[in-house]
């Protein structure tokens, strides 16, 4: 009697391995910081929330270059985004000053959590639609999860520049974290830069403006954020203003040659053939 050969599990390479390490340093750095604001040590809660949003950013698009895309990947990283970029937000805001709204503080950084889950279900249920205009694939649909984190702790960050005090007031902050509830699961365009061309007698002040914020970084974090922020806020209009015309194209399914783009600074990691999945993808999280 022959004796079957029982099948082999696939080697993986270690390459193959790194987007789905670089999520789960991501998911550490979230869980990191929610333990610094446990502790009221809000600047390195801060720092560690921008960390977690630099490891998601550079996850999905390592993921790709490498040919290292799955749906466990994807899977992971929409998870470990909602922690990330959900959770630990809405409790840095109300261990800073929420709490000393009562339940109305509580009940605004619940708001909070619950859009941005909101947000990545949305996500998740449009992928396979072909009936979205093609402009779009270029453009997220609402403010990315990893950026509505940063805006909605953009108060403590200028609180660490101008003082406490000028934002120690529940109701102010939380109208604020109600506007960036709003903007995520709003159907605003905002800008991508995946699919962006950079000509070439652009890469040198592209490389120097890199290069300043690093540097802003490193010498004033704080007012280097804050003015991240702010241009960020001020790129919404305009991007708004741009597809303004664009909204009447007709969908993709209608324009043929069009080729969908993971424009998405958040995009996870899929499998072949599967459309790919923040703080990211066609669309953001």
């Amino acid at each position: 009697m022959m004796l079957r050969r029982r099948p082999r599990l696939r080697r993986q390479s270690i390459n193959r391995l790194i987007p789905n390490i670089l999520t789960l340093l991501a998911l550490c750095a979230g869980l990191t910081a929610m333990r610094f604001a446990l502790e009221q040590r809000f600047q390195l809660a801060v720092i560690a929330l921008v960390i977690a949003a630099v490891l998601d950013g550079l996850d999905g698009r390592i993921a790709r270059l490498i040919g290292a895309t799955s749906k466990f990947g994807a899977e992971l990283d929409s998870l470990c985004d909602f922690v990330c970029f959900g959770v630990a937000p809405a409790l840095m805001l109300y261990l800073w000053v929420m709490n000393h709204g009562g339940r109305f503080g509580w009940a605004i950084v619940l708001l909070y959590a619950v859009c941005t889950a909101l947000r990545l279900a949305r996500f998740n249920t449009m992928l396979d639609d072909d009936a979205r205009p093609a402009w779009t694939f270029n453009y997220f649909t609402g403010v990315p999860a990893p950026a509505a984190a940063g805006l909605a702790i953009l108060p403590m960050i200028v609180s660490f520049e101008i003082g406490r005090e000028w934002l120690d007031y529940p109701w102010l902050v939380g109208t604020w974290t109600v506007l960036v509830s709003a903007l995520m699961v709003s159907k605003i365009p905002t800008f991508a830069f995946k699919r962006l061309r950079v000509p070439h007698w652009m890469v040198l002040p592209i490389l120097l403006v890199v290069g300043t914020i690093a540097a802003g970084l490193a010498a004033e974090p704080w007012i280097t954020l804050t003015i991240v922020g702010a241009v960020y806020i001020g790129s919404l209009p305009v991007a708004f203003y741009i597809t303004r015309e664009q909204r009447h194209a007709p969908p993709l399914g209608a324009a043929p040659g069009v080729e969908p783009s993971d424009a998405d600074a958040d995009a996870p990691k899929t499998t072949s053939g599967v459309v790919s999945l923040s703080g990211r993808r066609a669309e953001p999280r």
